[in-house]
């Protein structure tokens, strides 16, 4: 493929208007506004972070923008991609985690991101450059209307840019959000990428602005459906029961997570992904036949959402 010019000025130009367009988007329908909360890092650059906490309809809704510059690869690149070892390196990117408080409307993670380490030589051609990404959905009560329409969205996104890019997205996507220590899912998927460059620069990041902008119509309409439907402290207690197991992820598995910890990130940008309200219990199980049951036995299972 002939060189072409990387631009990661206009990558940066996007994430930060994503970042306000989703924002914008949330607060028309929670009602309450974002805290915006704009940080220096003393190693290189900075960023800014959105929290919604105690709103209408969102519980805690996080999304930070970050773009942040270092000297040497923390271990969680450096595993992936030995040949940067040692180089300066540039890191942007949008990631959001929306908790709602209605225990009928799933949490949603969204995550594009950019990334580039610098080569001692000259020329561009020679930097080692990626994109990555993708976004999933955790219901605590499934609906399968909600997980088509999250999927559909997802595909449709991807459809211009390839015709199997749904597909391994979707399973790469299974494959990360899984969780080995309990042999299930975190949830029902949708799509993952990393380590992207396959279409040149120009068309991968055509890519992760299609999913970037997708993210909308992904998930809002699935808050609207569901925002209003009645629940009870039964409810309740299963979904901060199961939001431990995306504790568990987060802090065990997550790229995102243990890169930026172990870049000397700032922590409250890095953590603000967590739920407010979490619950453990010794080995319990639902009883069958319940709704809880239900999210085991029909959601939190590998199945192909579209029938393709």
């Amino acid at each position: 493929m002939p060189y072409q010019e990387i631009k990661p000025n206009a990558v940066y130009e996007y994430l930060q208007n994503l970042q306000n367009r989703i924002v914008e988007a949330v607060e028309l329908v929670d009602g309450k506004n974002f805290l915006n909360d704009s940080w220096q890092r003393p190693e290189g650059g900075g960023g800014t972070s959105c929290m919604l906490e105690e709103g209408n309809v969102f519980e805690r809704a996080g999304i930070g923008f970050s773009h942040v510059k270092g000297h040497k690869l923390p271990p969680a690149a450096t595993a992936a991609h030995p040949e940067a070892a040692g180089r300066a390196w540039e890191a942007m990117g949008v990631s959001l985690v929306f908790h709602p408080r209605n225990p009928y409307i799933p949490t949603v993670h969204m995550n594009v991101r950019f990334f580039i380490a610098k080569s001692p030589e000259q020329g561009l051609d020679k930097d080692i450059w990626w994109f990555g990404g993708g976004m999933d959905l955790t219901p605590y009560y499934g609906f399968e209307e909600d997980a088509i329409h999250f999927h559909r969205v997802c595909r449709d996104a991807l459809a211009p840019f390839g015709e199997d890019l749904y597909r391994n997205f979707k399973q790469d996507c299974d494959k990360y959000f899984h969780l080995k220590h309990r042999n299930e899912p975190r949830g029902i998927g949708g799509i993952f990428f990393d380590d992207f460059n396959t279409l040149g620069f120009d068309q991968s990041f055509a890519m992760l602005k299609a999913i970037g902008d997708a993210f909308v119509s992904a998930y809002l309409p699935i808050v609207q459906r569901r925002k209003d439907l009645a629940y009870g402290e039964q409810e309740r207690d299963f979904q901060a029961y199961r939001r431990g197991r995306y504790v568990e992820f987060n802090l065990v598995f997550d790229r995102g997570t243990l890169f930026g910890l172990q870049s000397n990130g700032r922590t409250e940008s890095i953590l603000l992904s967590m739920p407010p309200i979490v619950k453990w219990r010794y080995d319990w199980k639902p009883e069958s036949g319940t709704p809880e049951a239900k999210l085991y036995t029909d959601f939190l299972i590998e199945k192909n959402w579209l029938g393709i």
